[in-house]
């Protein structure tokens, strides 16, 4: 079984489904071969563990082997990131003596996909309020009527998480549940087509009344900000491995300018240009930024499967490490534009899909004035009326 990022996925696999990537991109089409050979190789089963068939992986495991991912096929890794969430938010409730999601590890062992439908157009209360009507039913589900923007996996999720607003009650609250793919009432809009991450496919899907049954609706919340264990649990779990997929664009990023300064050639110089100053400076400049990121990731990581308890800073800490990785990974790729030339300007090549990637995490939660105001918050309190 395999127990590193390398061993599981392989250079031959890696390969493969880097050549893979352009093709997916320009055609704005799904990965399924990808997914396929993700699958076979047990990488989906990463976070289940052992004895529900998976690898018993650690978040930390997880995150290097979708850093790696990223380095090779952002879009896929990206889509990806989706299903490991839910399996690690399972993992973080389960280890903490919270086995209500018990149910995602068991069906991912037996491999079931899970899909993340819970961002809205429009809804800035990101987790602690919903513009989804969830109804409840005579015989406990729920009835889901919304539309979930950016549902990554959406060609292959045989499971999708959802949350919405019931308020038929005395006081609204917040219903999460998974409802099943072969289930009636929603569908899914051909919508995605954005300048980058084309291959994850994450459209529309327009919940038409569909039900959860009464054993997938797994948590009611109140309305508004609580510390529930779900609410660390997501957010850990989607900050982090988030955090993962960007550092990998990073790392290719550094690797194609070193690539890319070593095969230029200056006319006037005779020289590679990996010897001019100018290139050798930013090149370093991209090294040293990426070389930041990989021990906050691996640390965050860490204190969440130590259980580190970092009390009132965790979503601090959370939302800092999302908004510097992407924004280091960003300027990385610029800067590896800057030393590759004008053939980076043209359509089809890998540096130049980058760039268009890369600029998918300005729009992940949390951005960058939330994330702002959540590290205000944590270090000088809430503002007052």
């Amino acid at each position: 079984m395999p127990k590193t990022a390398e061993e599981l996925l392989p250079d031959e696999l890696l390969e493969r489904i880097r050549g893979r990537a352009a093709g997916y991109d320009e055609a704005n089409s799904f990965f399924d071969d990808d997914l396929a050979e993700l699958a076979g190789a047990g990488y989906l089963k990463m976070l289940v563990p052992e004895a529900e068939g998976g690898l018993g992986w650690s978040l930390l495991q997880a995150t290097r082997a979708q850093t790696r991912l990223a380095s090779a096929a952002p879009a896929t890794a990206l889509a990806v990131n989706m299903h490991l969430v839910w399996t690690g938010v399972a993992r973080v409730l389960a280890e903490r003596g919270d086995e209500s999601m018990a149910f995602v590890l068991q069906e991912a062992g037996r491999g079931e996909v899970f899909g993340f439908g819970v961002s809205e157009a429009g809804n800035d209360h990101v987790l602690f309020d919903s513009r989804t009507v969830a109804q409840p039913l005579a015989d406990g589900s729920y009835s889901f009527t919304g539309a979930k923007v950016f549902t990554s996996l959406s060609p292959a999720w045989t499971r999708l998480g959802v949350f919405g607003r019931d308020d038929t009650g005395t006081e609204p609250q917040l219903v999460w549940a998974f409802v099943d793919r072969q289930a009636p009432g929603y569908s899914i809009k051909e919508d995605w087509n954005t300048l980058g991450m084309r291959a994850s496919q994450s459209n529309t899907t327009l919940l038409e009344g569909v039900v959860a049954r009464p054993e997938r609706v797994f948590r009611k919340l109140p309305v508004g900000p609580n510390p529930d264990l779900l609410v660390f649990g997501i957010f850990a779990c989607f900050e982090i491995l988030l955090s993962s997929v960007y550092a990998g664009i990073g790392r290719r990023a550094v690797d194609l300018a070193v690539e890319n300064s070593q095969r230029r050639q200056s006319l006037k110089s005779g020289r590679s240009y990996a010897q001019d100053p100018d290139i050798r400076r930013r090149v370093a400049e991209a090294a040293m930024a990426m070389d930041g990121v990989y021990p906050q990731v691996d640390a965050l990581a860490a204190d969440v499967d130590s259980r580190i308890d970092h009390g009132g800073q965790w979503f601090a800490k959370l939302a800092g490490l999302k908004v510097r990785t992407t924004e280091t990974a960003k300027q990385v790729v610029e800067q590896a534009v800057r030393v590759s030339g004008g053939a980076g300007y043209f359509r089809g090549g890998e540096l130049e899909r980058l760039y268009r990637d890369v600029l998918a995490g300005l729009y992940h939660p949390s951005d960058d004035e939330s994330a702002h105001s959540t590290v205000a918050n944590a270090w000088l309190g809430p503002l007052e009326d």
